[in-house]
């Protein structure tokens, strides 16, 4: 969806009191103040209510998606929850979890206590593994109705005609910064074309951020970006450092994962083509949102003849990466 880009779009309109009068429309009484939370796509923010419950609601940015993907979000966050999968689940009241105020629509969820995931930890590293196998495994029943794909066409190529037509890449860089994007888009597409692999429902944005640590060990958090695609779309944002670094990594995610769901060994080559795919879409998000006054303040380096010098050069280093061969593990030769 994700096509508007006026006042609405940006949450101009959203103010404490519509926050907090949206809240009490649902028969919940915030006791103390709001605390926003670091949540720049959609506006969250934390309170206690009178009942002395820790809440978080969410303010989903309109026009971004229907109210029948985001409502699949719901119901697959409380699927998973039922399947003893440890991840945040909207609040139901009344039978409903996606609620209406003066235009703007939210969920209210359970505050989920809990410090980072540490991905240099090879125990938790292999407890995430072993759940997103879960995940994954009630992912593969069957396919979202409403929520998008993650294809090269959604991410890459509408991502870069944005940035084309929107004019925010600074006039002297356009041609350098173009030059190697579009290269880096070639060969990404030409790799993903050359793989056939069944597509689930997924997490979607599963870098570790989204995952704390909790004294029972991880809890996910934020389906927003939930949809269909590879299962390596879930796991590569775990893996970090050098190559023999991300080997290690990824052998461990398996371990766990595989106890519970099969991996196509094969999938380890789309890790390039999706890492290039979210460089150009990150851009055009940022581009996008840029006349949201939460984007200004908080990427105020974004825009500037340096940071589109530091992204030609970062994709020229990405289109190198797709040039080298991808990961393998000798557990799957």
């Amino acid at each position: 969806m994700d096509n508007g880009t006026g006042a609405e779009f940006h949450f101009q309109a959203l103010r404490p009191d519509l926050i907090l009068d949206a809240i009490e429309s649902i028969g919940v009484f915030p006791e103390t103040g709001l605390l926003a939370l670091n949540s720049y796509e959609n506006r969250v923010y934390q309170f206690r209510c009178d009942q002395g419950i820790r809440y978080v609601v969410k303010f989903y940015r309109p026009h971004r998606w229907s109210n029948e993907q985001i409502q699949e979000e719901h119901d697959y966050a409380l699927a998973l929850a039922a399947e003893d999968i440890p991840i945040a689940v909207p609040v139901v009241i009344e039978g409903k979890t996606l609620f209406e105020y003066q235009g703007y629509r939210f969920g209210l969820f359970p505050s989920i206590g809990g410090r980072a995931f540490e991905v240099d930890n090879l125990e938790q590293l292999e407890s995430v593994g072993r759940f997103i196998g879960r995940i994954h495994q009630y992912g593969a029943m069957q396919p979202f109705k409403y929520r998008e794909s993650l294809t090269p066409a959604i991410l890459g190529d509408e991502s870069y005609r944005y940035l084309r037509e929107s004019g925010i890449v600074a006039s002297s860089m356009q041609t350098a910064f173009f030059t190697v994007v579009e290269q880096v888009l070639e060969k990404a597409k030409q790799i993903w074309q050359q793989h056939n692999f069944t597509s689930i429902r997924l997490h979607g944005d599963l870098h570790p951020s989204n995952i704390l640590w909790t004294p029972d060990g991880p809890g996910f958090v934020d389906l927003d970006d939930a949809r269909q695609g590879p299962a390596v779309q879930d796991l590569w944002m775990m893996l970090t450092g050098d190559r023999q670094q991300q080997l290690l990594q990824i052998d461990i995610l398996l371990e766990g994962y595989q106890e519970f769901c099969d991996f196509d060994a094969k999938q380890l080559a789309l890790i390039e083509p999706l890492r290039a795919f979210r460089m150009v879409h990150y851009n055009a998000w940022l581009a996008k949102r840029w006349d949201d006054p939460a984007f200004p303040m908080n990427f105020p380096w974004f825009g500037d003849i340096k940071y589109w010098e530091q992204q030609t050069l970062a994709f020229k280093e990405q289109l190198s990466a797709l040039n080298e061969p991808p990961l393998s593990l000798p557990s799957f030769n």
